[in-house]
């Protein structure tokens, strides 16, 4: 009995840690995406919502690849190592996820600042000093 509890806070805390990683990511994510896209915030939501499902499909995918196992649980005490080896799993597979989405988010948001051109032309040339 003591793995089809561990198996249900598994589950349980795995999904509820994954929507609240994804709403936070969602939710600051867009002011990169709008900055990236020069106030496209149609483009922006968009590209965030996608962003936001791959993340739900990646982490709820591995969240139910990783809940079998062949350990024995015949205790309390092992029913809670289980949980919480699994639980330090998924919260990093979360983590890197979450870096992963930053260094998008700021690959995105760098390549949109590059592609600003100055507001106006240079008005003089600096002659390049010759015999180096």
């Amino acid at each position: 009995m003591y793995i089809v509890i561990c198996y249900a806070a598994y589950l349980i805390v795995s999904i509820v840690t994954t929507v609240w990683v994804a709403r936070t990511l969602m939710r600051n994510g867009r002011t990169f995406l709008v900055d990236a896209f020069h106030g496209n915030t149609d483009l922006a939501d968009s590209v965030n919502h996608l962003l936001v499902v791959g993340f739900y499909l990646i982490n709820v995918g591995y969240v139910t690849l990783a809940l079998r196992t062949t350990a024995q649980v015949d205790d309390a005490r092992a029913a809670v190592e289980l949980l919480s080896d699994k639980l330090g799993v998924v919260l990093v597979v979360l983590g890197v996820m979450h870096f992963l989405n930053c260094y998008v988010l700021s690959r995105l948001r760098r390549r949109g600042q590059a592609d600003l051109r100055p507001p106006i032309a240079p008005d003089a040339r600096i002659p390049m000093p010759t015999g180096l």
